[in-house]
């Protein structure tokens, strides 16, 4: 069994005073291949050096280990480097539900600050690694940077239309265009990253899949085994491959 730990605050801290942390290799935005999710456009010459000495070194995260945890304190904004996560709030009767999967070049840790204190955990769903920008010094720069807070509006915009948009799939739709459309999404955000549109590994447990979608976790496996049956993808365990794109756009 995995123990979960917390890449949060005190690594920051560690790898500001740790002789051997600082001797690992710096992050470069200018050399990551997820620059232009998260990236600000139109930044100088002379801004792009500030950013990055601005972001902590990229750190690993191990599959199930948590990079924050519900009610640690904010310190820290963090952005997917490479792998996949996933945030879960819990429930007053101590079930977890499932609120997103992050993909690399997606921002975490968003949720802080508003109250000063996350309101969800991120896990990591796969060995993964995560970018970790000290909230002050970010705020610092987007008051002399107008591209870089122009971009920090647009990732909170960005999260607030995908909450609001799954609040949508909650809400309307059937077991069938749940499924349809997050896989969908998958599909879209792999292309946006370079990946194949029509085959990617979906790190998600069809139980984690359940309760992002607000399902069962038999209700997804039997819709997925009726996708696959009417021809529209081929699952293998955490394989998926769309066959049908356009068949299941109409569902």
């Amino acid at each position: 069994m995995l123990t979960p730990t917390v890449v949060s605050n005190s690594t920051v801290r560690r790898s500001s005073r740790t002789p051997a942390a600082n001797a690992r290799t710096s992050t470069r935005c200018s050399n990551c291949a997820m620059r232009h999710l998260c990236m600000p456009q139109g930044l100088t010459v002379d801004e792009l050096p500030k950013l990055e000495a601005l972001i902590c070194n990229a750190r690993s995260v191990r599959r199930g280990d948590f990079v924050y945890r519900a009610g640690d304190p904010f310190e820290n904004l963090f952005v997917a480097r490479s792998g996949s996560l996933k945030t879960v709030m819990a429930h007053r009767d101590g079930r977890e539900q499932v609120t997103a999967l992050r993909l690399a070049g997606d921002p975490l840790g968003l949720d802080g600050i508003s109250t000063g204190m996350h309101t969800a955990s991120a896990v990591a769903l796969e060995d993964s690694s995560v970018c970790i920008i000290p909230y002050p010094a970010l705020k610092h720069m987007c008051r002399e940077t107008g591209a870089m807070q122009d971009r920090l509006h647009r990732l909170m915009s960005e999260q607030i239309i995908r909450e609001s948009s799954q609040m949508m799939v909650l809400g309307s739709l059937s077991a069938d265009e749940r499924v349809a459309a997050f896989l969908l999404d998958v599909s879209e955000r792999n292309g946006q990253r370079g990946y194949s549109h029509a085959e990617f590994n979906l790190r998600m447990t069809r139980e984690d899949m359940g309760s992002y979608l607000g399902m069962t976790l038999e209700t997804v496996s039997r819709t997925l085994s009726r996708f696959q049956k009417r021809g529209l993808i081929d699952a293998q365990g955490k394989l998926i491959r769309i066959i049908d794109l356009e068949s299941l756009r109409r569902l």
